[in-house]
């Protein structure tokens, strides 16, 4: 057993500011290495910047600062950490399920491609929000000060192409979007370099799973009960698929049993983050182990939130946060088998 863990920041101030925080909070730090390993040395940078002056501008400002803080150029910051022309990666997993009261949500990878940082931002150019870092600016998972809830879930790299990555997506509808509806049109308009499912839900009930490829979008909705995995369910994007999806399909099929339960927030959670749950994962030397459990009540605006064999539970009144009341707990400790 190898411990595992995650530092937890809480940043409110100017998204350049922001950027350089977290800049300073990198140096010295393996992942900017780890990151100069699997990124281009040099990407398109005024194409980038077009595309995010577009969609969302203030991370071009979170970049910048960044940039600053590490000590590199802005194009180099750009090519590390903005998401966009990134090479392919393989494998991860995702599993999630959505309902009209409670969203939650198991990450599943490998602890060497992890930036281990969950974030609490605060911007005078964006909504609050609260996630898991991917690759510093992005987030694998989130919710924003508006009860929007959203996720990554790997597909395939069927016409794999340069544009912005899942994890880049992700952060830009938390920090620009207040509900589905929102979430999914944004998701629209992003060029999206890989295939990948985004698990969406609001504190208005509504849920959403947008299917999308680098060439065609669809989404599903539901009134009651949504599960996300990773595999394309709508007929015209089945194509795009991974030859075996049998382990996709499984939990898939799981969680919509879990689904006829009357299970609440607290229930699902607890399953969740079971390691004897067949949601729970632990084949972290070929990419498909479970780093974290997220999970949030719309109602209560409550975070719950851990990761692996931890028995620690983050649990945060994320309104109470988003009205100037930081909250204690600065590291989640856990274990890897």
């Amino acid at each position: 057993m190898t411990e595992f863990s995650v530092k937890i920041i809480q940043l409110r101030d100017t998204s350049f500011n922001i950027g350089r925080k977290l800049g300073n909070n990198l140096q010295g730090n393996a992942l900017v290495d780890i990151f100069e390993s699997v990124t281009r040395s040099e990407i398109d940078y005024k194409n980038l910047t077009s595309i995010f002056s577009a969609l969302a501008p203030h991370l071009l400002e979170e970049l910048e600062g960044l940039a600053e803080g590490v000590g590199i150029s802005s194009e180099k910051a750009a090519a590390l950490f903005s998401g966009y022309d990134v090479p392919k990666t393989e494998a991860m997993g995702c599993s999630a399920i959505m309902t009209k009261d409670f969203y939650v949500r198991n990450y599943d990878f490998s602890p060497a491609l992890y930036d281990g940082l969950f974030s609490l931002v605060q911007s005078d150019s964006a909504l609050a929000t609260a996630g898991y870092n991917l690759q510093v600016i992005g987030r694998h998972d989130g919710v924003n000060q508006h009860g929007l809830v959203a996720g990554l879930h790997f597909v395939s790299n069927h016409g794999y192409t340069t544009g912005i990555s899942a994890w880049t997506a992700i952060r830009m509808i938390l920090d620009m979007c207040s509900n589905v509806d929102e979430a999914v049109q944004l998701l629209k308009e992003i060029p999206h370099a890989a295939c990948y499912n985004f698990s969406l839900g609001d504190k208005h009930g509504k849920m959403s799973v947008v299917e999308a490829s680098p060439e065609k979008i669809a989404v599903r909705f539901d009134e009651s009960t949504l599960a996300c995995v990773n595999h394309f369910q709508v007929r015209q994007l089945k194509e795009k698929n991974r030859e075996s999806i049998d382990g996709s399909v499984t939990r898939n099929h799981y969680m919509k049993q879990l689904s006829t339960k009357k299970m609440t927030h607290e229930n699902m959670y607890d399953e969740f983050r079971n390691i004897h749950s067949p949601l729970f994962f632990t084949d972290y030397e070929n990419m498909f182990g479970t780093l974290h459990t997220i999970s949030y009540a719309y109602q209560d605006s409550q975070i719950k939130t851990t990761i692996a064999q931890s028995e620690q539970t983050l649990d945060i009144n994320f309104q109470d946060w988003v009205d100037g009341k930081d909250i204690n707990e600065k590291k989640l400790i856990g274990m890897i088998d």
